[in-house]
């Protein structure tokens, strides 16, 4: 048998991506968001693609670790997927890591970044071989992904003079989530809803959700405060809200408090804020804290690391779905490849794509009834476009002062003496 190709060249190319005013506790989504996309070039001429934060931290991390894959062959993914690993430590200084994973650490940092290498030497390898990726993940065990319709509080436009409007409009009330949802599900067919609380006081999230199950009777629900709601409050909101939402995901912030809830209340509770990685696993699950993990493969490292999950999870006897913060299509396709290779994904995953409407960098990915097709062509499926790719980072060079995402900064532009408070919010 021949040699599988090596890599020959990395190419990491940061941009920026416009985002709306989308509200959240911490604060509210600056204009434009980072991303850094993954090129690798092969001995073959065969190339793949990944995407993953664009923060400086992240690019920074990439820069360094992508010397050490020049020479690696394309099958040598858990040698790609163990770049960099070593002791880990909190960035002194550092803010929360991008998605509200609680402290930036030097291994999340890493984790982020393999997994677009890991991603980008799967995509080349099933290209090279002619295989979906999902193949050399063990094969797809479904046709279809299901995502859920991610519904935001947000401003009508942003305050930054110069940035253009959205076609979304505002939503500072239960009316308007339900807009928005409808807007949602004219878009894509949507079939399930997530709302991303921790923005407004309770009972007006508790009242949104109760509008949302009056419009949509027959769609899962979800709340999700960022860990934003006191002990007190989450109870509250758990009990009022009991049979009316799939889950809550993380409605505050310590383990101790998340397993109260659940012995309480009894509502399942799903988090991508305490269980981060295979070290938290243990003590969220013997606690009975979590009873649904939101993965996402930027955060384990990447897609064999979800499948690995995914067995943890099932030998538990816990849920497992999907997480998602901003990002284009390189990333909805890998979530999409892995996300079918999971047989008991019993969620619909979440996707921030139909947010960001403007910007590709791929053919656009279609919904139909809330659902991504699963690709069957070689790689990933994704084609780049060079020409969008270009602009982006032009606008990245153009924009200095996006280059790190930072809610609190964003809405301290509207109000300078913003602070998030130390403690739960409500």
């Amino acid at each position: 048998m021949a040699a599988l190709p090596t890599i020959t060249d990395v190419r990491l190319t940061p941009i920026l991506i416009a985002d709306p005013p989308l509200l959240n506790l911490s604060g509210v989504h600056q204009p434009y968001t980072p991303r850094l996309i993954v090129e690798v070039l092969t001995s073959s001429g065969v190339s793949g693609l990944g995407e993953t934060y664009g923060d400086s931290v992240y690019s920074e991390q990439a820069a360094a670790l992508s010397r050490d894959l020049i020479g690696v062959s394309i099958g040598a993914v858990n040698t790609v997927a163990g770049l960099g690993r070593g002791a880990d430590a909190l960035l002194d200084g550092a803010p929360a890591a991008s998605g509200l994973r609680g402290a930036l650490t030097t291994d999340k940092v890493r984790s982020s970044v393999v997994s677009a290498f890991e991603v980008a030497v799967l995509d080349a390898l099933g290209r090279h071989l002619g295989v979906p990726v999902h193949t050399l993940l063990g094969g797809a065990v479904r046709d279809r992904v299901e995502y859920s319709g991610y519904l935001f509080y947000k401003w009508a436009e942003h305050p930054d003079e110069g940035v253009p409007g959205d076609d979304w409009g505002a939503a500072l009330d239960p009316a308007a989530v339900v807009a928005q949802a409808r807007k949602f599900q004219a878009y894509g067919g949507f079939r399930s809803f997530k709302l991303k609380g921790g923005v407004r006081p309770p009972e007006e999230e508790i009242a949104a959700v109760r509008a949302l199950a009056v419009e949509f009777p027959a769609a899962p629900l979800r709340l999700d405060p960022n860990g934003g709601w006191s002990l007190k409050t989450a109870l509250r909101v758990a009990e009022e809200l009991s049979g009316t939402i799939e889950y809550l995901e993380d409605p505050t912030a310590g383990l101790d408090d998340m397993a109260e809830v659940h012995r309480r209340t009894g509502i399942p509770l799903a988090t991508n804020m305490i269980v981060t990685s295979f070290e938290e696993v243990g003590p969220a699950f013997e606690r009975d804290a979590v009873q649904i993990v939101l993965s996402d493969h930027h955060f384990w490292g990447g897609l064999l690391a979800t499948r690995d999950l995914a067995a943890v999870c099932r030998t538990w006897g816990r849920g497992l779905s999907m997480h998602s913060n901003t990002h284009l299509g390189v990333s909805l396709a890998a979530m999409t490849h892995v996300a079918a290779t999971v047989s008991d994904l019993r969620y619909a995953c979440d996707t921030h794509y139909p947010w960001q409407s403007e910007d590709v960098i791929t053919e656009r990915f279609r919904f139909t009834d809330g659902a991504i097709e699963v690709p069957r062509t070689p790689g990933l499926g994704v084609e780049l476009d060079r020409d969008a790719l270009a602009r982006l980072h032009e606008r990245w060079k153009a924009l200095p002062r996006y280059r790190n995402r930072d809610d609190v900064a964003a809405m301290r532009r509207v109000d300078p003496a913003y602070a998030v408070a130390t403690g739960p919010k409500f």
